[in-house]
């Protein structure tokens, strides 16, 4: 078999155990197509994933299906005003020994799994939600001068509630940058909630199998970084980047007018990755322009800062990101200079 037709073949393959795990997912939540692939995505490149959405829409409920359709372990972390660092992290406890005397023992908490769900993470304070900057950058814990690794694959799913509501605070930009897709969970459609009505309503109980392990994740996720980022493209990940950022050589007037602070790094990093895996699940081994466009603004939309005008104004990021996407040409100059010179 040719190097080309064993690739071909592991993309195929990973179609279809992609199907199979959103195939079970499916048996309980109805609808949010785009939300569902979204979570995937992270999953499958080892990103952590924010759904943000009034109470009642299902947010939860995903996660917990996602963690019953996965071999690996699932901890939830109920966040309120009143948990600490320690409730996250673990602490150090003092513990008695077969020969009578007391040492320190370390006492695990619930971020040392493989799933995390941090539930309504924006209803504790920023000292505690800070505690988990370590832990999602470089899946480790580190308490009293101690590092501890945790399980792979790790990630966290996290659900928050529209800061408006009350009872909510900001997260910290630290810890917003280190969420791989902020997905917007919206209301549902009518034929949807006429669904969600018959199967919530009947008495019947559907439980998820279990179809994918931790090692098999793992693999997809080196397959992914292999798909071809071609040159151009990269650009364009690059330049649609640099166009958020005010005052920036690539910075276009809505940038100017409406932005803050634009996205880090992480932000072209994501772009790149997420475009691989939708290549993938569209047939193909390289990234496209498409690829790019359609992962831009969950990549985005929480890497951006707004400034005060665009506060006063209503504005939105994705209003912002939207425009910036329509008026950045796919082609860069140098592009469009070695295109010339070819002809």
């Amino acid at each position: 078999m040719s190097n080309a037709e064993s690739i071909q073949q592991q993309a195929e393959e990973f179609r279809e155990r992609y199907q199979a795990v959103r195939e079970q997912i499916g048996r309980v939540i109805v609808g949010h197509d785009d939300i569902v692939h979204g979570v995937l995505a992270c999953m499958f490149v080892g990103g952590h994933c924010l759904l943000e959405g009034v109470p009642g829409l299902g947010k939860t409920l995903l996660v917990r299906t996602l963690a019953e359709a996965l071999d690996l372990n699932f901890s939830r972390i109920q966040f309120t005003p009143d948990l600490m660092p320690a409730d996250i992290l673990g602490t150090n406890m003092i513990v008695e020994t077969p020969e009578g005397r007391r040492v320190f023992e370390f006492q695990r908490g619930p971020i040392f799994t493989q799933i995390c769900l941090a539930d309504e993470i924006n209803r504790a304070t920023p000292k505690t939600q800070s505690a988990m900057l370590e832990t999602m950058q470089e899946g480790t814990v580190t308490v009293a001068g101690t590092r501890f690794e945790l399980d792979q694959p790790f990630f966290v799913l996290a659900t928050q509630n529209p800061i408006e509501q009350e009872g909510t605070y900001p997260l910290p930009e630290a810890q917003l940058d280190r969420f791989f897709f902020k997905l917007v969970v919206g209301y549902s459609t009518k034929k949807d909630l006429a669904t969600i009505v018959d199967r919530t309503t009947r008495g019947e109980t559907v439980t998820p199998e279990k179809v994918m392990d931790g090692h098999e994740i793992i693999k997809w996720r080196k397959l992914i970084r292999e798909v071809i980022l071609a040159q151009h493209v990269q650009d364009y990940v690059v330049r649609l980047t640099l166009a958020t950022h005010p005052e920036g050589p690539y910075a276009l007037p809505i940038t100017n007018k409406y932005l803050r602070w634009g996205s880090s790094p992480r932000g072209a990093q994501t772009l790149a990755l997420a475009s691989k895996v939708r290549a993938l699940l569209e047939g193909r081994y390289n990234v496209s322009f498409e690829d790019v466009r359609r992962v831009f603004l969950p990549a985005m939309r929480h890497r951006v800062i707004l400034n005060f005008e665009a506060q006063a104004e209503g504005i939105e990021p994705d209003h912002v990101l939207l425009e910036i996407l329509e008026q950045l040409p796919e082609k860069g100059e140098e592009a469009a200079v070695a295109a010339v010179a070819v002809d």
